[in-house]
């Protein structure tokens, strides 16, 4: 049976997001997922060694830092992390972003700790 594709409202869909740094999924496509997540104050370092990560700000400021410089990000802008690059976000305050990265990628990469969100949680 075919369904008709259905208007995704990113500001609906963060308004349900009660935890920082817990990325939700509100969409698939092939084996992308498309994940809305709040956040505020300072992440931690570490990478993605198998993907490349995009980060699009929907409203707030993102720094996110690199080992050797930063990248400011503002809303309607993105920046996209290579493989393999460690990398450290971070909000003065608090940052609505849309994150596009393959199913299964864990926020803290291989780093692991309190910080690892449960994966693959849809808004």
């Amino acid at each position: 049976m075919e369904t008709t594709p259905k208007a995704i409202n990113f500001a609906e869909k963060i308004s349900k997001i009660g935890d920082l740094w817990q990325p939700r999924v509100i969409a698939e496509m092939n084996d992308y997922q498309f994940k809305l997540v709040r956040i505020e104050g300072d992440f931690i370092w570490h990478d993605h060694p198998e993907t490349d990560e995009t980060f699009i700000v929907l409203s707030g400021r993102l720094r996110i830092d690199f080992r050797h410089g930063a990248v400011v990000i503002g809303p309607g802008e993105m920046a996209v992390v290579p493989k393999g690059l460690e990398h450290k976000p971070y909000a003065e305050s608090e940052v609505h972003l849309l994150l596009i990265e393959p199913r299964g990628t864990l926020n803290t990469g291989h780093e692991g700790g309190e910080r690892t969100a449960r994966n693959d949680v849809w808004a």
